[in-house]
């Protein structure tokens, strides 16, 4: 019997060759510098003492996020986006749908538990030790793999983000399309959950982390010079801050935002609203924020910078006994901080409920390693 679709071709156009060359070279660069980064946060974390914290091990939860996203969705993104066309059946195509937005989404929750855990520690440094425990952690790292099957697995496969009740891509098509259907309950619910709640908590809390480093910055100044001979430094630290926590909310808003905001359009008026070149580009601009997660939250540290210096010393010295340095892991506590090479220990005084660092004697360190050790560059 003749295949109904024999003598039909696929509507998408296809790309011209040159087109299709720079393309697929834009995305399998975008691949590998996904794959390279997030192993390389992994390794440096795995081999490195001082990088095994709390914090740190929510950010390990965020590379492997996005190291699963490049070996399980990209590549067949990438191979979609140049041929038009899904040769690998229906079924497969809702797991790799569904793949991707359990992905997608459990990277962004990853990053909004960071700036709940960078919160803590700056607002309540004495408390956040009891507040921030590993049972804790693990309870966060649960819920977010929980809500991001929910909105992923669950609603494809028992066809709730479909505008009737079956579900999609199952119904016999000429088109070879993979396409994910959205209805304006599934779009309203997935993005309110998924991005601007998550967006509107992280804009509050780094603004607070903002200002309370601005404070920080400006007593540890007149701390200076009040008990210093030399010449008032710059604001410490207070320029980099700002521009950190402004490239850091920047890329998850730039990358994001339109994704979301196109795909609550499409679950409002329709999936056909938008389609074709303009959402190819927000999709793989919410991808590329998982390349950029390893530089935002790596080496925007200095002890991930360190440890990535080791790391490719060793690649490059080929010793097959070459190791990262094995000293004991840095203390999660404010008070505990210390500049044992250029300086002494800065002291935390509480005043009306919120930290303020005061020297102890001429205040001779270099560089305040306390509230913002997460983000704040070193």
């Amino acid at each position: 019997m003749m295949d109904p679709c024999s003598n039909l071709t696929n509507p998408s156009k296809t790309m011209d060759f040159p087109l299709q060359l720079l393309v697929g070279s834009c995305l399998a660069l975008l691949i590998m510098f996904t794959l390279c980064g997030n192993i390389i946060v992994c390794l440096a974390v795995t081999l490195d003492r001082r990088l095994r914290s709390l914090t740190n091990c929510i950010i390990v939860s965020l590379a492997i996020t996005d190291l699963l996203l490049a070996l399980l969705v990209l590549p067949f993104s990438a191979f979609y986006e140049l041929t038009s066309e899904w040769p690998f059946g229906s079924t497969l195509c809702n797991i790799y749908l569904s793949l991707d937005v359990m992905l997608c989404t459990a990277s962004i929750l990853n990053l909004f538990i960071i700036s709940l855990d960078r919160y803590f520690a700056v607002t309540t440094p004495l408390r956040y030790q009891q507040l921030v425990t590993p049972s804790r952690v693990a309870v966060g790292l649960v819920v977010i793999w929980t809500v991001s099957l929910m909105v992923s697995f669950l609603p494809i496969h028992l066809g709730w983000n479909t505008n009737g009740t079956t579900v999609q891509n199952t119904t016999p098509n000429c088109t070879r399309e993979c396409k994910l259907e959205v209805n304006s309950v599934y779009g309203l619910v997935d993005s309110l959950l998924t991005f601007y709640i998550p967006l509107v908590i992280m804009c509050i809390t780094y603004y607070r982390i903002f200002k309370i480093a601005r404070e920080q910055a400006k007593r540890i100044n007149h701390t200076w010079c009040c008990s210093s001979n030399s010449p008032m430094p710059p604001m410490v630290k207070e320029h980099k801050a700002t521009v950190t926590l402004a490239v850091v909310m920047g890329a998850f808003i730039v990358c994001w935002f339109p994704y979301f905001t196109v795909f609550t359009y499409r679950g409002v008026w329709g999936d056909s609203s938008v389609k074709g070149t303009p959402m190819s580009i927000v999709l793989w601009l919410g991808y590329a924020n998982s390349a950029l997660n390893p530089i935002l939250y790596g080496t925007f540290n200095r002890d991930f910078r360190v440890a990535y210096q080791h790391l490719l010393h060793c690649w490059r010295t080929g010793d097959p006994n070459c190791s990262l340095q094995k000293s004991q892991p840095r203390g999660r506590s404010c008070g505990e901080s210390l500049d044992g090479q250029e300086g002494k220990c800065l002291k935390l005084e509480m005043r009306n409920g919120k930290g303020s660092l005061l020297a102890d004697g001429a205040l001779q360190s270099r560089r305040n390693k306390c509230f913002l050790s997460g983000f704040v560059p070193k």
